[in-house]
């Protein structure tokens, strides 16, 4: 009986003791499940947080790229860029297409602003008024077309208010311009009665399409009249057809000149209409590939009509680097002008070229596609 009553002790004792266990493995079990439940919320929580604080962060790094890039664009419109002015006249004709693109091109390289002035048609009146005007604008200098020496007051008038001036494209050399940049004139002449002259094998009547009086005109024309002297002596000039700048002129004056010589061979035109035109009256007079045409310039009629075989060839110019020049010179005066003596303005001296040439290029139906405006 005893050792039951002990062996019965005994069990409830480890029975005690087991369900002891059982409970404290339970409590522990349930405390790790609750903490590491805790520590799991925790730790979204804190991911939470700093994904919130990563986008705070980014919309706050934003939002001070805008400002700066306000406060930049800011800054810039306020800064007032420096003008340069282009004055010519008869500014409707496609010729000056290309000054304006080398103007275009300027302003985005000098970081300044250019305006394009002056009348429409051959108004030289026009254009004194125009330079007269501008300058109490006060630009930072002035490219202008010197077209006659008829200019020459107003822009001396201007580099005595202090602007400095450069004269394109035509030359008004008694004037005090600065520097003169464009096409070597007489040059371009010899180069028209070379072509016209090789083409009709040195034999022929030939007429001459120009402005009488314009400078750089006159200067071609002398240039054509002594290539064909010298160098085709059984060529004859005929006549000269002054056009005024004026297509519709310049076909009827053409028409004449047909007229009165049936047998006239060659034409030369020595400034812009003058090859539309010619090429015109003899669409009209059906002689085309009886007359043989060289222009000058490249305007996308001209480069038409050269490739359809209406004008043999055209003297073209570098026109728009006539003006990206005349700005970059007048920007070099104005910022950084290399001295030449220890005092130039003592001296008289003006640190700029007295000339440069830009040069012109043949344009046949070889290369003619290449010269059209995009």
């Amino acid at each position: 009986m005893g050792v039951v009553y002990i062996m019965k002790k005994s069990l409830l004792w480890i029975l005690v003791v087991a369900i002891v266990a059982t409970m404290v493995i339970s409590f522990s079990l349930a405390g790790c499940k609750e903490e590491a439940a805790v520590e799991e919320e925790a730790a979204v929580e804190e991911e939470a947080a700093a994904e919130e604080e990563a986008a705070a962060e980014e919309e706050a790094a934003v939002e001070e790229e805008a400002a700066a890039e306000e406060e930049a664009t800011a800054e810039e419109e306020s800064v007032v860029k420096a003008v340069y002015d282009w004055i010519g006249a008869v500014v409707e004709v496609p010729y000056f297409i290309d000054h304006r693109v080398g103007l275009e091109i300027a302003e985005d390289t000098f970081g300044i602003e250019t305006k394009y002035l002056g009348p429409q048609g051959y108004d030289m009146e026009g254009l004194v008024n125009t330079i007269e005007q501008q300058i109490g604008e006060n630009p930072a200098g002035m490219d202008i077309i010197g077209f006659v020496e008829e200019l020459a007051p107003a822009i001396n008038k201007a580099i005595e208010a202090g602007i400095p001036v450069v004269t394109l494209d035509a030359d008004t050399a008694t004037s005090n311009r600065y520097t003169f940049i464009g096409t070597g004139n007489y040059n371009a002449g010899r180069q028209s009665g070379q072509l016209l002259g090789d083409a009709l094998g040195g034999e022929g009547k030939v007429a001459l399409i120009t402005v009488i009086g314009q400078t750089n005109l006159d200067e071609r024309s002398q240039g054509f009249k002594d290539e064909i002297a010298e160098n085709y002596p059984n060529m004859e000039l005929v006549q000269t057809i002054d056009c005024g700048a004026d297509e519709q002129k310049t076909v009827d004056g053409v028409k004449a000149a047909l007229q009165a010589n049936p047998d006239l061979a060659g034409i030369v035109g020595v400034e812009q209409t003058g090859g539309t035109g010619a090429a015109i009256a003899v669409k009209e007079m059906n002689m085309v590939g009886d007359v043989v045409i060289v222009a000058m310039d490249r305007n996308d009629a001209v480069l038409k009509e050269i490739e359809d075989g209406v004008i043999y060839a055209s003297v073209a110019q570098k026109s728009a680097l006539m003006t990206y020049l005349g700005v970059k010179l007048l920007y070099y005066y104005n910022h950084g002008p290399v001295p030449i003596t220890q005092d130039d303005e003592a001296a008289g001296i003006i640190a700029m070229p007295k000339e440069i040439d830009t040069g012109t290029i043949a344009i046949t139906q070889d290369n003619a596609k290449y010269f059209y405006h995009e």
